[in-house]
């Protein structure tokens, strides 16, 4: 199909301004979304670098109506949708004695219900045309992480949702994957930032923060960590690819990554391995 209607979230930076511009590069018409449309320069800088063109339109994933708003203006424009990529979301580190239950909430609405509700108003535009329904999940949606319980919980609830989804939408016409990138050099700050506010300090959690820290700060650094738009070419990819899996990882160390879970059928793997991001050696 010529020109094919793509929608992504989160698209103000990383990987969604990154698939944004890929996409655009490989021949579809893109509506890229964000919260805030005026922080769109990045975007619109990297769209003209790349000679393509993108349609910046707010969305916020957990607002029903920006998100009815959002879909309403895609049929009215564009007539339908080719294909959504659901990749709006926030990093997040915590552990649940120092943290409220409202930050673990917060985390659910965004990385979860967020990809839930922007899913159920895209799905009649992509019945319609056979589309693609594509999420960004993690290697976190398969091995549970330390100091990540609620993004962790949040992305398992997603590959839950869309493993659960996939058979009843392929009869329909309407293709769903989830994608799985490992580190990626864009994540790492938010998570940082949000560890500031993370009250450890003087508590038996301080010594496994700093392990996990010093551990994670590793895997982030540029020499090891996948940049964004080696992420946004595997995405783009799937997207074109007339028999696409269930079930994509970004890379090959998310590949190996992966592998350890569902290879993993008691969990002790997963344990062995996790343990000594917190014991520091």
């Amino acid at each position: 199909m010529a020109d094919p209607i793509l929608l992504v979230t989160g698209t103000s930076s990383g990987i969604g301004l990154a698939t944004a511009v890929e996409a655009a590069r490989r021949g579809f018409r893109v509506v890229a979304t964000m919260r805030d449309p005026e922080k769109s320069g990045p975007l619109r800088e990297a769209a003209a670098a790349a000679g393509v063109e993108v349609d910046v339109q707010p969305l916020d994933v957990t607002d029903q109506e920006s998100i009815d708003a959002c879909l309403a203006y895609v049929r009215s424009t564009y007539g339908g949708l080719d294909g959504l990529v659901n990749n709006a979301g926030a990093g997040h580190l915590g552990t649940i004695e120092v943290e409220s239950v409202a930050a673990v909430r917060a985390v659910m609405e965004v990385n979860f219900f967020g990809v839930v509700a922007t899913t159920k108003a895209a799905l009649p535009l992509l019945r319609e045309r056979g589309g693609r329904l594509l999420t960004v999940s993690s290697v976190g949606g398969v091995v549970g992480q330390p100091f990540n319980e609620a993004y962790c919980a949040a992305k398992f609830a997603v590959e839950g949702f869309m493993e659960s989804l996939t058979p009843v939408a392929a009869p329909l016409g309407v293709r769903v994957t989830v994608v799985e990138p490992g580190a990626v050099r864009t994540e790492f700050v938010a998570s940082v930032q949000a560890q500031e506010a993370l009250p450890v300090a003087g508590t038996p959690y301080a010594p496994l923060l700093d392990a996990y820290l010093a551990r994670t700060a590793a895997a982030f650094d540029p020499s090891a960590a996948q940049t964004a738009d080696g992420v946004a070419e595997v995405i783009v990819a799937t997207l074109l690819d007339p028999e696409p899996a269930a079930r994509v990882q970004t890379s090959e160390a998310a590949r190996r990554f992966a592998g350890v879970k569902l290879s993993d059928l008691d969990g002790a793997h997963v344990q062995h391995v996790t343990a000594h991001w917190v014991a520091g050696d």
